[in-house]
């Protein structure tokens, strides 16, 4: 949704009020969509993990379609890959149903120059095709089993790594309308980072205007949120 178009929404709901400058910016570049909620001393936007489907403007501070779309147990499919590891899991809720590591020999990027970096070079790319289809075959046996119930899928790494995975196997191609935002931070992919990464994408961010937040604040609070 534009800037202009949020601009208009807030204005209908709140005609007269000033609204800061960055909460229409944050929301405007959420992938997913946002959530206002506006009081008299505290203001809070709320990108969620998984799309807002539908514009909704309720007075009282209604939480009931956030709370609905927070709780459902999605199905997602997550593929970290780094040149050289990867981990695939397949995820409904918090609970993984099915997973795959593993590692790929690919030398690192020789420097010296001359006939022989050409020949390493080329040796170097074979490895890399050979670890990619690895990756891609090892992705299809993953979530291949869940791909009618699949609701969401999320890469993870290197961009660069991924977006030739992407461009190699036609398998991955075909969830790009169901992807979330990516996890970029990923160093290297494993068992252990692989579970740990759906506390990530589990998580709404939000952004709050006005005094902090008391502890005991339910509103949405849940495993993962982050506050900026």
């Amino acid at each position: 949704m534009s800037a202009v178009h949020i601009n208009d929404l807030l204005g209908r709901a709140l005609p007269g009020v000033a609204i800061p400058a960055d909460m229409v910016d944050r929301a405007a570049g959420s992938r997913t969509g946002a959530a206002i909620f506006w009081g008299p001393s505290r203001k809070l936007l709320i990108r969620p993990p998984f799309p807002l489907t539908e514009q909704y403007i309720a007075p009282g501070g209604d939480i009931e379609p956030l709370r609905l779309l927070l709780e459902h147990d999605f199905t997602i499919a997550l593929v970290l890959v780094r040149l050289g590891a990867f981990a695939i899991g397949v995820w409904q809720g918090e609970s993984l149903l099915t997973s795959k590591t593993g590692t790929g020999l690919v030398h690192g990027r020789h420097r010296k120059g001359g006939s022989s970096q050409r020949r390493f070079e080329r040796h170097r790319e074979k490895q890399v095709d050979v670890f990619l289809e690895r990756v891609c075959g090892h992705a299809r046996q993953q979530i291949e089993p869940y791909i009618r119930q699949l609701d969401f899928f999320v890469y993870g790494g290197a961009w660069t790594t991924f977006a030739t995975l992407r461009n190699e196997c036609p398998f991955l191609r075909q969830f790009e309308e169901r992807s979330l935002p990516p996890l970029l931070d990923i160093v290297r992919p494993r068992r252990r980072v692989l579970e740990a990464a759906i506390a990530d994408i589990l998580s709404s961010h939000i952004t709050e205007w006005g005094p902090p937040l008391p502890d005991n604040m339910p509103l949405f609070r849940q495993k993962g949120d982050t506050t900026e």
